[in-house]
């Protein structure tokens, strides 16, 4: 063995002082270090290292003598046509297995637009020429064997990936190992998309040789082969790697070390899986915390502080995409956005307005940079790009009224050319901000004529929807009212069992509310009494804090439960948080008593006293009101609308007012106080 190890150094050596004049003094020093320090440990290391230490010091020659591109290299490249790739396995090019490779991945690359020619080139005698060249020792018997012990020794609990003594390659791969990493992953890619069937026992090969290599390859590599097996196969023995290098990518997810891989996964791979995908977000995640536990730490390990623009904006759009809503990563990027003056793009900045509107995440300094650069562009924005920008700040509830006077005012420009579908969205992004523009005759008028001809052929929800909208602006006329209260049309709507379909009947029990309420001249149809009636679910709700801190006081302030009702759901499809009844005193009269004309289903036989009044209680949440604002988006704006126009007298009890109050006799106080003061104003007029 020493006779052995001795000879085996000498040809070495032999081999790098031939080499020598061609390299730099560098080059030379270098060789000279590693073939020492090779020897060196060589003598002080088991036997059973000697091979591996001389095969890895060979293999690291490809350092310091780098590949240089032949001729077959540059032909394969600049190859515009199928044929002259063929060529070269007729002429006298030398091709070896990783130009078979690349020969094939070119192929791929250039029938990618023109998928009838595949079949074709599959029965081409020179392509299967080509795949004999890629791998001439393949033998499904070995083959099947070598992936039966693979089978067995995964069943044993030994991972797949892992070097068993005990188990060869064997004569599949012993070829195939020649292709390079990378050439390897692309070349798996192209098998799929040129559509070679299951059973060719080349694609086999390669899919087994990718099983052996996958602690080799690259993290790139990795996620590369994953998203081609999950885009451009669906074969069970494919579906199985799959799970193995999803399962690599999940283990080895700290290799990561740039943000544009960290990125590219994300968007490629994430979606594939839920493990996976929590840490990356990780990876990304601005731990705060930890900086306050230990504030001379100085090196962070996230990436998200190295993204530009563009990668910040792939990172928002692929948890948008995934409903995705990671709040310390979001927390991340909002910072950098705000903190870092990047020059954002007109299509940056509408994919950062979809993609917070999307996952519903505020945060004000971003809110205002986005619609101050979004201000700026708007004459170059076209009529989609308006509706989808005012449709993401719509869900984000941020209305910056500068930029919704530049929608309406770019509506009004270009009243030719803006299509229904965009008009729609813009109307329903003004009505659930109850933006109302300056120029609102103008811009109403464009909207009715353009929706006159046009909403009797729009998908019935939609329809709902925009007659809803413009309820809310207090724009809707008659024959709007009455195409959608029609009973052909909203019967379709009165046994739905969908959320969509509930959510669609709620908004005609509005508009049914607007039309008996807000319209004294309305001829009809309406909703006939059973469907006016409150199902059960419009009181299944969960109950909120505040919500419960309101009951509470209201029972301890009637003191007698004939004296109020809570939560009482009217025919016009809102919930009252109680309501009471007072006479010209001021005092409570027992309101199940009296008709009550705005419930469903008929209550008491006696009319109320002259002078008594209605009082409806109110409870106005965090989320009913813009962001950043007191203004009350445009559902809840309708709603205390109809409760006024139906005869109550309205006790308003906002979330901001309600958290000051800290003690029970606070709370009694404040309701007195509201119902005094909503008396006393009633007088007033």
């Amino acid at each position: 063995m020493a006779a052995h190890l001795v000879k085996r150094c000498t040809c070495l050596l032999r081999e790098a002082a031939r080499q020598a004049p061609a390299m730099a003094p560098v080059g030379r020093l270098r060789l000279a270090r590693v073939a020492h320090k090779t020897l060196t440990s060589s003598a002080t290391s088991p036997i059973s290292h000697f091979p591996g230490s001389l095969v890895e010091l060979v293999e690291k020659k490809q350092a310091f003598t780098p590949y240089t591109e032949n001729h077959v290299d540059r032909l394969i490249k600049k190859a515009a046509r199928p044929e002259e790739l063929l060529e070269l396995l007729g002429g006298s090019h030398h091709l070896d297995n990783n130009h078979a490779a690349l020969v094939l991945i070119r192929l791929s690359h250039l029938l990618s637009e023109k998928p009838e020619d595949k079949a074709l080139l599959i029965q081409d005698a020179r392509f299967q020429q080509l795949l004999c060249l890629l791998n001439s020792q393949v033998g499904a018997g070995v083959l099947s064997e070598s992936m039966d012990k693979r089978k067995t020794a995964r069943n044993a609990g030994v991972h797949s990936s892992q070097c068993l003594p005990n188990i060869d390659r064997g004569p599949a791969c012993l070829v195939i190992n020649s292709v390079w990493h990378g050439s390897l992953s692309r070349l798996l890619r192209s098998l799929y998309a040129l559509g070679l069937p299951r059973t060719s026992k080349e694609l086999q090969s390669v899919e087994q040789e990718v099983r052996w290599r996958m602690r080799k390859l690259k993290y790139k590599h990795l996620a590369f082969l994953a998203d081609s097996c999950a885009t451009l196969s669906q074969e069970q023995h494919s579906q199985e790697l799959l799970t193995e290098l999803l399962m690599h990518l999940e283990r080895r997810w700290t290799e990561i070390e740039d943000g544009h891989t960290l990125v590219t996964i994300m968007m490629k791979v994430g979606h594939l899986s839920e493990p996976l995908m929590n840490r990356l977000e990780d990876k990304h995640s601005l731990e705060k915390r930890a900086w306050q536990a230990a504030p001379k730490v100085t090196q962070c390990l996230e990436l998200v502080e190295q993204f530009g623009p563009d990668e910040l904006r792939k990172v928002l759009v692929t948890l948008a995409a995934q409903s995705r809503r990671s709040v310390p990563l979001l927390r991340a990027i909002s910072y950098h956005l705000v903190q870092k003056p990047f020059s954002l793009t007109k299509s940056v900045l509408l994919d950062l307005a979809y993609a917070y509107g999307k996952l519903g995440f505020h945060q004000t300094q971003v809110s205002q940079r986005l619609a101050a650069d979004l201000l700026s562009l708007t004459p170059s924005l076209t009529s989609g790009e308006v509706a989808r920008c005012a449709k993401s700040f719509a869900l984000l509830k941020w209305l910056n009224l500068p930029l919704y006077e530049a929608f309406a005012q770019h509506v009004l420009n270009r009243a030719q050319d803006i299509t229904v579908p965009h008009l729609c969205s813009i109307l329903l992004a003004f009505a659930r901000l109850n933006f109302h523009p300056d120029q609102e005759d103008e811009f109403f008028s464009l909207v009715h004529e353009k929706l006159g001809s046009e909403l009797p052929g729009l998908e019935p929800a939609l329809q709902v929807d925009l007659v809803w909208a413009l309820c809310v602006l207090q724009q809707a006329r008659e024959a709007e009212l009455q195409a959608v209260l029609h009973p052909e049309f909203h019967i379709q709507f009165l046994g739905g069992k969908s959320q969509k379909d509930q959510n669609t009947f709620q908004k005609l029990l509005h508009i049914n509310a607007t039309a008996m309420l807000e319209h004294p001249d309305y001829s009809g149809p309406l909703l006939p009494a059973s469907a006016v009636a409150p199902r059960p679910s419009a009181l299944d709700r969960k109950v909120t804090p505040l919500q419960k801190e309101l009951q509470e006081t209201l029972k301890g302030l009637l003191g007698s439960a004939d004296r109020g009702s809570l939560e009482v759901a009217t025919q016009y499809g809102w919930v009252l948080d109680a309501e009471v009844l007072l006479d010209s005193d001021g005092q409570f009269l027992p309101v199940r008593d009296f008709v009550a004309p705005h419930l469903a289903q008929p209550t008491g036989s006696q009319p109320p006293p002259a002078g008594a009044k209605r009082v409806a209680f109110l409870r106005w949440e965090f989320p009913n009101f813009s962001t950043r604002s007191k203004d009350l988006l445009g559902r809840f704006v309708l709603a205390r609308r109809h409760i006024l126009a139906a005869g109550f007298l309205i006790v308003d009890v906002p979330f901001y007012e309600w958290l000051e109050l800290k003690s029970e006799w606070q709370k009694g106080a404040y309701l007195k106080d509201k119902m005094r003061k909503a008396v006393a104003e009633e007088l007033a007029k």
